[in-house]
């Protein structure tokens, strides 16, 4: 899962990526990009591997990309250059400045969200009819279309000319011919209100907050949290009444965001948290470990993480009959426990 953080000039995106992955971004490197890879806790995973006692414990990992500043009159991700390096992302954390600062304006996070959306959108628009215009050409000269690609497109220019970002029709921000074009409107959008160290509220920011997934953060008060070790955290935590780190609340967040679920494979040599979305079947989740296993499914050994929890143990949990084996028609859940078998 890779996230890209946006957002527009002092909204405090440094600060927030430093609060996630304890990486301090110096002044003089503003203008790079940054990237910080941390595991994703999973109190399961935990306690599996104090279960079977592997040789290597593996945790989901999740990718924060803080884009560097154009250097451009607003210093804010923008133009082809810059949002091209957010294409590959999966979603996007936008982060608002919800916070009084000396010398600037009086916060406004509902309009700077629906400015940078509107960016999003005039950039997507010019892709659209750019390729549009191509197809029209290709019809003139008598290719005809192999997809709806073209219908499809219509659509998208329709909805974006009409300043609604194409996350908001899932039909077009999930349509397979149009992947390719990795809508930056399209993708999902997680809105990070960046308060006050004493403010933990959400501000009550309709339709804002009714549309868009929402979080609050205390960037610079949690970028502190981060850089200390879990003992100090802990008190610090508890005197401020901030229930979990910010990166264990945007994690959830974003697993929710983007619909995903995490299934394990266990053993004495590994034990490994996988990441899928949901409602993914079983031979799409085993090529997820290796294409090899997709190819050759035959059957997925499977114990719900609670059964095994009830059991205390796998054989036990055989015995009581709650190791099953399933086809490739099951659907993934949350916290399975599974066991391929494939050929090839």
């Amino acid at each position: 899962m890779k996230l890209g953080i946006i957002g527009l000039p002092q909204a405090g995106r440094a600060t927030v990526f430093g609060a996630l992955t304890a990486q301090i971004v110096e002044p003089g490197r503003r203008a790079e990009n940054h990237i910080g890879t941390i595991r994703v806790p999973d109190e399961r995973v935990d306690i599996l591997s104090r279960m079977y006692q592997p040789r290597k414990t593996i945790f989901a990992q999740v990718e924060y990309l803080l884009p560097g500043e154009t250097g451009g009159k607003d210093k804010a991700p923008g133009g082809a250059g810059a949002w091209s390096t957010l294409r590959d992302c999966d979603a996007f954390i936008h982060c608002l400045r919800n916070f009084p600062a000396y010398g600037l304006p009086a916060p406004d996070p509902r309009g700077d969200f629906q400015r940078l959306d509107q960016e999003l959108i005039l950039t997507d628009l010019v892709t659209a009819e750019k390729r549009l215009e191509r197809l029209e050409l290709d019809r003139r000269r008598g290719k005809k279309p192999e997809t709806d690609e073209s219908a499809l497109l219509a659509r998208c220019r329709e909805e974006m000319e009409n300043e609604r970002p194409l996350r908001h029709t899932p039909e077009l921000a999930g349509a397979p011919s149009l992947r390719g074009f990795a809508f930056l409107s399209a993708k999902p959008v997680l809105a990070l209100f960046n308060n006050a160290d004493e403010d933990d509220r959400l501000p009550a920011l309709e339709p804002l907050t009714a549309r868009e997934p929402c979080l609050v953060l205390r960037g610079k008060l949690e970028q502190e949290l981060s850089g200390m070790s879990a003992e100090e955290a802990e008190g610090f935590l508890e005197e401020f009444g901030v229930a979990a780190p910010a990166a264990d609340r945007v994690i959830q967040a974003s697993y929710g965001l983007l619909g995903l679920i995490s299934f394990f494979t266990v053993g004495d040599d590994e034990v490994r948290a996988w990441t899928i979305p949901q409602g993914t079947p079983a031979p799409e989740a085993a090529g997820v470990i290796h294409t090899d296993i997709k190819k050759g499914f035959i059957r997925a050994e499977v114990l719900a993480y609670a059964d095994l929890m009830a059991a205390g143990t796998y054989a036990e949990a055989r015995r009581r009959g709650t190791v099953r084996l399933e086809g490739k028609t099951y659907t993934v859940a949350d916290g399975d426990i599974i066991n391929f078998r494939f050929n090839v």
